[in-house]
């Protein structure tokens, strides 16, 4: 996952979680960056038919935009189920924001094989939990 698809992540999530466009300060607090480097971002990734954006309103995934971001969140999902469920690191949210820029597709469809993903995956991700919503965070297993 690269860069451009952890924003169009963290717009998805926005979005569900106002129920509306996503606001250039809620972006930034979720991805830990400043105000201009969503607002460069966003810009690029209006560029490219990702994303349309009003000034003082926020940012909206066109429809490529929203399954570039839902496949993003999928795997996303993957590597924090593999890490918590699997490998049971304890920091598994950490360690999956880490790895989510580094590992690309194939590698995610491969430890996809290895955990029980719930066929709602993305739809089950809760935003503001910042979990999946099947995944027990305490024991580090899901359901």
């Amino acid at each position: 996952m690269n860069t451009a698809d952890q924003y169009l992540k963290a717009i998805y999530l926005a979005e569900r979680m106002a129920d509306g466009p996503a606001a250039t300060g809620e972006l930034a607090e979720l991805l830990g960056v400043s105000p201009a480097s969503v607002n460069e971002m966003v810009g690029k990734l209006e560029e490219r038919g990702l994303v349309e954006h009003e000034k003082y309103k926020g940012a909206t995934l066109t429809d490529e935009g929203s399954d570039r971001a839902r496949e993003a969140l999928r795997n996303y999902c993957i590597i924090e189920r593999f890490l918590a469920n699997v490998l049971e690191v304890e920091e598994f949210r950490d360690e999956a924001r880490a790895l989510e820029s580094v590992i690309d597709d194939t590698v995610a469809e491969r430890l996809d094989t290895i955990i029980d993903r719930r066929s709602e995956c993305p739809d089950c991700f809760d935003a503001e939990a910042d979990a999946c919503v099947y995944l027990d965070v305490e024991a580090g297993s899901a359901d």
